[in-house]
């Protein structure tokens, strides 16, 4: 939960390294809020959860860009192949598989290796 609240803390930071940890923690927990307030907005039929539920998709829009194109960062790349999403197929399945790579060791042109460095969580 932590690394989740770390993403959160850097709302809209886009500069910068993620590690594979804090993308996919912020990924499960925000997926898991998703989902939770889905279902309870389909069992009930409450209009007001559901307006709920957009606010909060909306509200994790920039921190799930920021940890996103840091972790592109942290792989080497730039934040803009974030946009090769776009692309039917091949976009999100070559994103996923930068996501799952490893960091570039040692410093890059985006700042220090977060592993090698003592974390602030």
């Amino acid at each position: 939960m932590s690394w989740f609240l770390a993403a959160l803390k850097k709302y809209a930071v886009f500069s910068g390294r993620a590690r594979r940890k804090e993308f996919w923690l912020f990924a499960l927990f925000a997926y898991l809020i998703y989902i939770v307030l889905g279902v309870l907005g389909a069992a009930t039929k409450t209009p007001a959860l559901m307006a709920v539920a957009g606010i909060i998709a909306l509200g994790f829009l920039l921190p799930t860009w920021g940890v996103t194109v840091r972790r592109l960062h942290d792989t080497g790349r730039s934040g803009w192949w974030i946009l090769f999403g776009i692309v039917p197929l091949v976009g999100p399945i070559t994103l996923l598989v930068f996501y799952c790579l490893d960091s570039e060791a040692g410093a890059n042109k985006y700042g220090p290796n977060p592993k090698e460095t003592p974390a602030l969580v």
